[in-house]
């Protein structure tokens, strides 16, 4: 079985939580469309979103972590705040995971969507180590264009990585008022390939499209404008957003 994990900010330093609820929403119509029923969802959050969405795949665990502190006006602080405040999340979502006897878990961005087709792949071949996401977009809502990214997308999306449950290096006593050091397994999503390789077990690269990192939302962590024609030319190309991209990503 594949457990999702998404870590979900707080309304506490949301833009707009409408926004960041409605792209919650379209997170999880995505994830919970997958073509094998083996799979679950766990949302790790503060406050529950504002959403009328439910399915019997989907679990919440709403924690009391403090919540990252905007008023130091300083942007580095700030980032790593927000850094941190997922990774715990993070953590805690693959230490709950363990209910439901992965032998896989996947980190996913609570505004990204996926292929439909991971669950199904994962089922099959239960004793992989796991892949990373060598394709996929990038998409801005409501555009009728999206960017196609035909390799190293694992270093640019968060939402790139599925390991083996056994994998994942949960500390045998997990701590949630720990600094960035102790969750950068979980956040670093761009080193874990090579991490995994040097231990001796590598991921494979996932046959197919995996992802679509959505960009622009004015809720995204990492991401700014300034980044958005980075890579274009070389590894991205433009392409319409089809029928068949529409209902593999739920776009």
């Amino acid at each position: 079985m594949l457990v999702f994990v998404v870590p979900l900010q707080s309304m506490a330093v949301s833009k707009s939580w409408e926004q960041v609820s409605q792209l919650f929403e379209r997170c999880m119509l995505s994830v919970c469309q997958q073509n094998s029923r083996h799979f679950h969802v766990i949302v790790v959050c503060h406050e529950k979103p504002n959403t009328t969405f439910k399915n019997s795949k989907l679990s919440y665990i709403q924690v009391d972590f403090p919540v990252p502190d905007l008023t130091s006006g300083i942007p580095g602080d700030i980032l790593n705040q927000k850094r941190v405040d997922r990774g715990r999340k993070q953590l805690k979502g693959l230490v709950a995971a363990q209910e439901f006897h992965p032998t896989h878990t996947m980190l996913l961005d609570a505004d990204d969507l996926v292929s439909k087709r991971l669950a199904e792949l994962v089922h099959q071949n239960p004793q992989g180590n796991g892949w990373f996401f060598k394709k996929g977009y990038r998409y801005t809502s409501g555009s009728n264009w999206i960017y196609k990214k035909s390799n190293d997308f694992y270093t640019m999306c968060g939402s790139c990585n599925i390991i083996r449950y056994d994998l994942n290096k949960i500390p045998d006593n997990p701590e949630y008022n720990r600094g960035y050091g102790y969750y950068k397994f979980y956040l670093d999503h761009a080193k874990v390939v090579k991490v995994l390789a040097e231990a001796g077990t590598p991921l494979e690269a996932l046959p197919f499209f995996g992802a679509v990192y959505v960009t622009q939302t004015g809720e995204n962590t990492y991401f700014d404008s300034s980044r958005l024609y980075q890579g274009i030319g070389r590894y991205i190309n433009y392409r319409l957003v089809t029928r068949s991209l529409k209902e593999e990503f739920m776009l």
